[in-house]
């Protein structure tokens, strides 16, 4: 009966996806929506993969991370800088693409298993705060790093493209602070849409898999986890780095999104982690299906109340309040128990008079 629950629970989240995917299509095709709306079609996807894979850490595991763009951007650039330097051997853009994904996923990965060994260790704001610097490292990092190519290999640099000796056939491939540029745009929403399926299955069987229970058992009792036996930094550990490897995926489909890639404070710093963590929290701590709703609706929020610019977050901040209360208060809680007992009580009564 568990099983069963728990596959029509999933089933109801990837039918929630295909839905919103048809409907998309079916607006695009109408000519019902607005450019504004198609150029959100891939962030919300970007967004609801990094609010699915930061509940992976937040909810479930119970780690308060703050580094998730940092994640994003090593995704993004790994991404990036492999499509560029494979332009001539690998033609095909869509094959590059989808090795890009591949690279992006491996490279975040492993940089969430190196900050994951020492940061683990760490809890509640300690862990928060290493987290956090983790993140403006790398994106700071990167804004100073110049790398080139010629033939004789690669060239690095820490002052300018100047400095990189190379010959008369290198190219710059990172520029600094300007980022990487000419990065072919094949992001579109139908491949975003597969990475979110592909993101949502791996979390959905992880969590309702036994590794995911140890996993949910030391958010709920370290010491208890730990006195039957369970290995407390291997799965921790796991958890850390399949999220990271997950926000690198999102950022490779970011980088693919814009033509010109830059780790900017907008796109990788500080606010950017703050707002992911948003979703999450907004959704319900532990909540996928609520973090993906929280990531649509206050992406979209901002944009299609930009008509009423004198009021736009004024309404967006009561939006954030209402739905904080919505999923946290204990009387909201038990106010939607109540409801849901209604409803099973009118199905069960419905079906005895059937």
């Amino acid at each position: 009966m568990k099983k069963n629950k728990v596959l029509i629970q999933n089933s109801i989240t990837y039918a929630l996806v295909i839905i919103c995917w048809i409907l998309a299509q079916l607006l695009i095709s109408t000519g019902h929506m607005s450019s504004l709306m198609k150029g959100l079609l891939v962030p919300l996807c970007i967004y609801v993969i990094l609010a699915v894979s930061l509940t992976l850490t937040v909810g479930n595991l119970g780690e308060l991370s703050l580094g998730h763009a940092g994640f994003m951007c090593v995704g993004a650039f790994s991404g990036a800088f492999f499509t560029k330097c494979m332009e001539q051997a690998i033609p095909s853009v869509p094959v590059r693409f989808l090795l890009a994904l591949l690279v992006g996923a491996a490279v975040a990965g492993a940089f969430g298993i190196l900050i994951g060994i020492p940061v683990l260790r760490l809890k509640g704001d300690y862990l928060a705060i290493v987290t956090l610097a983790f993140g403006e490292i790398i994106k700071n990092l990167i804004n100073v790093m110049y790398i080139g190519k010629d033939a004789s290999g690669f060239h690095f640099s820490i002052k300018d493209t100047m400095s990189l000796g190379m010959d008369e056939t290198g190219v710059v491939i990172v520029k600094g602070a300007q980022g990487i540029t000419g990065t072919p745009k094949a992001a579109t929403f139908t491949i975003g849409i597969i990475l979110v399926l592909i993101t949502l299955a791996i979390v959905l069987n992880l969590i309702n898999s036994r590794t995911g229970r140890a996993i949910m058992s030391i958010r709920d009792n370290r010491i208890a986890a730990e006195s039957i036996g369970i290995n407390i930094t291997k799965y921790k550990l796991m958890a850390f780095a399949i999220s990271a490897a997950l926000a690198g995926i999102a950022g490779v489909l970011y980088a693919h999104n814009i033509s010109s890639l830059a780790a900017t404070p907008k796109s990788f710093g500080y606010n950017m982690s703050i707002m992911i963590l948003v979703f999450v929290v907004l959704g319900g701590l532990g909540n996928i299906r609520g973090s993906m709703i929280a990531a649509v609706v206050l992406t979209m929020l901002p944009e299609l109340l930009r008509g009423l610019n004198d009021y736009r977050m004024l309404i967006y901040a009561i939006v954030l309040i209402v739905m904080m209360i919505f999923n946290s208060s204990p009387k909201a809680i038990e106010m939607r128990a109540v409801f849901m007992e209604k409803i099973k009580k009118n199905k069960k009564t419905a079906k005895e008079a059937a």
